[in-house]
C-alpha cells in the first residue's frame, strides 16, 4: 500500500506553488523598473515568456530530464516525457507526503524563475527570436541536468551530500554565472560607459522587491515539501537574512552618500538569495550573519563589475551568484540537524568534510553553468546573431520589436 497524502501538507505546498510562480511577475517588475522607459515591455516580456515556454517544455520532457529516472548520475530518463505517471499518487523518492503531480507543479516553478533571472544580463539590445531559442537551449542543456544533478534521485551532487535546500546551485549560481557568460559574449548597451543610463520608474523596482520577498517564502519555505518544523525554519531564516542585508546595504549606501531606496530594495533580494541553499538547514541567527556577509560581497561585486566597464546590466551575478556561492559556503559552515534531521552538521557543528562538498558543488556549478552558456551564447552569435541593430537599440525595444509603448 502506498504513502498516504497529507491534506495539510498538500494545501501548503498548493498556496507554495502559487508564491513563487508570482516570483516571475515580481522579477519583471524588479527589472523592468531598473530598464529604460523605451525597453520597459521588452524586459518585462522577457520575463513572462518564461511561463509560457516552460509551462510547455516541463511538461513535455523536460521534468523528465530533471526527475526521471537517474542515468550515470547526470542526466533523467525519459520515463516521465508528457508527465506520463506522474499524478495524484505519492512518488516516496521526491515526497512521501503529497502526489506526485505537485511536486511536478512545484519545480515547475523553480523552472520558470531560473532562466528569468538570467535576463537581466541582456535587457535593452538582445534578439526576441535568438533569446527564445537560448531559452529553451539553456533550460534543455544547463537548467535540467544540473536540477538531476542535485535533487534528482541518483544525481551525482546530491549523492555526495552536497546540501541545497531551494536552490543555491541550481538556481542562483547558476543564474548569476550563466549571466556573466552571456554578458560577455553580448557585449555592452551602445553608449554603455560613456553617458548614464538610468532607471525609468524605481517604484515599480521596489514593488518588484517586495512581492519577491513575499514569493521567496513559497521558494524557501515550501523546500520542505511539507507543513511542518523544518518550513517553518526556513520562512524564519529567509525573513532574517533578507531583513539583515537589507539593512547593511542601506548602511553601505548611506556611507557612500545616501540611503538609496533601490539599494534597499537590492540588499533584500540579495539577502533572500544567498540564504536559498541554506534556509532549510541553518539558525535564524545564522541566517542574521548570511545577509550580513551577503550584503557587501553584492555591493562590492557591483563595484568591481563596473571597474570591469562590463554591462551586466542588472547585477545578476553580484546579486545572485556571488550571494548564493556564499550562502552554499555559509550552510558548510552553519547546517546543524538540530534544525533539519535530513541536512547534515557543517563544520562549525564538528564536521569539517561537509564544507569540502558545499565547494565541490559550488566549482561544478560555476563551471558547468558560465562554459556551457558561454559555448552556447557564442554558437547563436555566429549563426543567427544575440543583438539587435544599432538602429533598433537606438529607438527602443518596445516599438522595433513588439510594436508598443509601454506610455503614451
Amino acid at each position: 500500500m502506498g504513502n498516504p497524502i497529507n491534506s495539510g501538507d498538500t494545501a501548503w505546498i498548493l498556496v507554495c506553488c502559487s508564491l513563487v510562480l508570482l516570483m516571475t511577475p515580481a522579477l519583471a517588475l524588479f527589472y523592468g523598473g531598473m530598464a529604460r522607459r523605451k525597453n520597459v515591455l521588452s524586459t518585462l516580456t522577457l520575463s513572462y515568456v518564461f511561463m509560457l515556454l516552460i509551462g510547455v517544455q516541463w511538461v513535455l520532457y523536460g521534468y523528465s530530464l530533471a526527475f526521471g529516472e537517474d542515468i550515470g548520475g547526470l542526466i533523467g530518463g525519459l520515463n516521465f516525457v508528457g508527465l506520463r505517471g506522474v499524478g495524484a499518487a505519492v512518488n516516496p523518492n521526491y515526497a512521501k507526503t503529497i502526489p506526485h503531480g505537485l511536486f511536478a507543479a512545484f519545480q515547475m516553478m523553480f523552472a520558470v524563475i531560473t532562466p528569468a533571472l538570467i535576463t537581466g544580463a541582456f535587457v535593452e539590445r538582445v534578439r526576441f527570436k535568438t533569446f527564445l531559442l537560448f531559452s529553451l537551449i539553456w533550460v534543455t542543456l544547463i537548467y535540467d541536468p544540473l536540477c538531476h544533478w542535485v535533487w534528482g534521485k541518483g544525481g551525482w551532487l546530491g549523492a555526495m551530500g552536497a546540501l541545497d535546500f531551494a536552490g543555491g546551485t541550481v538556481v542562483h549560481i547558476a543564474a548569476g554565472f550563466s549571466a556573466l557568460a552571456f554578458a560577455l559574449v553580448i557585449g555592452p548597451r551602445k553608449g554603455f560607459g560613456k553617458f548614464p543610463i538610468e532607471p525609468h520608474n524605481i517604484i515599480l523596482t521596489v514593488v518588484g522587491a517586495g512581492l519577491l520577498w513575499v514569493g521567496w517564502f513559497g521558494f524557501n519555505a515550501g523546500s520542505a515539501l511539507a507543513a511542518n518544523g523544518v518550513a517553518v525554519n526556513a520562512l524564519l531564516t529567509t525573513n532574517s537574512s533578507a531583513a539583515m542585508a537589507g539593512l547593511v546595504w542601506m548602511l553601505l549606501s548611506w556611507l557612500d552618500g545616501r540611503p538609496s531606496t533601490l539599494g534597499l530594495a537590492t540588499g533584500m533580494v540579495v539577502g533572500l538569495a544567498a540564504v536559498t541553499p541554506a534556509s532549510g538547514f541553518v539558525t535564524p541567527m545564522a541566517a542574521l550573519v548570511i545577509g550580513a556577509v551577503a550584503a557587501p560581497l553584492g555591493y562590492y561585486g557591483i563595484r568591481f563589475r563596473e571597474k570591469c566597464r562590463l554591462d551586466e546590466s542588472m547585477d545578476v551575478w553580484a546579486c545572485h551568484g556571488l550571494a548564493s556561492t556564499w550562502g552554499m559556503v555559509a550552510t558548510g559552515l552553519f547546517a546543524t540537524v538540530e534544525v533539519n534531521s535530513g541536512g547534515a552538521n557543517g563544520l562549525f557543528y564538528g564536521h569539517p568534510a561537509q564544507l569540502g562538498i558545499q565547494l565541490v558543488a559550488i566549482a561544478a556549478t560555476m563551471a558547468f553553468t558560465f562554459g556551457g552558456t558561454f559555448i552556447i551564447a557564442k554558437a547563436l552569435d555566429w549563426s543567427i546573431g544575440l543583438r539587435v541593430s544599432g538602429m533598433e537599440e537606438e529607438v527602443g525595444l518596445d516599438i522595433s520589436t513588439h510594436g508598443e509603448r509601454a506610455y503614451s
